[in-house]
């Protein structure tokens, strides 16, 4: 059985390419190796989310950033939970914007009223056509019920919700191998910086259907 711990390469783009194959070579230092393992242990359990709030939090994730089922799922709604829990903000907001947790809980508490009024159920209960419905309309700033308060809900998809979401999944080794990344560049950094040119220690991307090439490469990628 596949260690959940380490995630599974797609068979996409860069197939055979795992970035954790790096995790003890030279490309990262302790630092580094530090926070991967951090995000890889991260609790699914909510720290700063109420039970109910994070069932939302899961859902929407779940409809922003959809997952394949043949690897491990990246936890998306735990990471954005640690950050809020550990007091991690952007460093500034915007006009009409609460603070990082209080949007979220006013964007969450508003979003589950609009499901309600429209649906009579909590978010996180709807079918996947009335889940996307309700965000697209959140995105064009159409979801106006008073539980709302003074933050628009087109600002907390795009300034808040949105941002968290999309940072959290792209924050994690698995998406990384998805596409092709190697990790933070420490010690190593990036060298050939021109348009696809790749240092030996990136994955080579498949050209067409054949990748059995570019697999040969990422097989031996540190």
């Amino acid at each position: 059985m596949h260690d959940r711990t380490k995630p599974l390469a797609p068979q996409g783009r860069y197939p055979g390419y795992d970035v954790l194959s790096k995790r003890n070579g030279p490309s990262w230092n302790e630092q580094t190796r530090r926070e991967i393992a951090r995000r890889l242990s991260v609790d699914r359990e909510p720290r700063f989310f109420s039970r109910e709030e994070f069932e939302t939090v899961t859902a929407i994730a779940a409809r922003m950033v959809p997952q394949p089922g043949s690897r491990p799922t990246i936890p998306v709604a735990a990471l954005v939970d640690r950050k809020l829990h550990g007091g991690i903000s952007d460093g500034y907001r915007v006009p009409g914007m609460p603070r990082d947790g209080e949007a979220w809980r006013l964007g969450l508490r508003a979003l589950d009223a609009e499901a309600e009024a429209a649906h009579g159920a909590r978010f996180h209960t709807l079918a996947t056509t009335a889940q996307e419905s309700l965000l697209q309309q959140m995105e064009r700033g159409e979801l106006r019920r008073a539980e709302w308060g003074g933050m628009r809900s087109a600002d907390f998809f795009r300034r808040r919700m949105g941002r968290d979401v999309v940072l959290a999944y792209y924050a994690h080794p698995t998406a990384w191998s998805e596409i092709g990344w190697g990790g933070p560049a420490s010690p190593r950094g990036y060298v050939r910086l021109d348009f696809n040119e790749r240092d030996p220690w990136e994955p080579a991307e498949a050209s067409g259907a054949d990748d059995a090439a570019a697999r040969r490469v990422n097989r031996h990628v540190r």
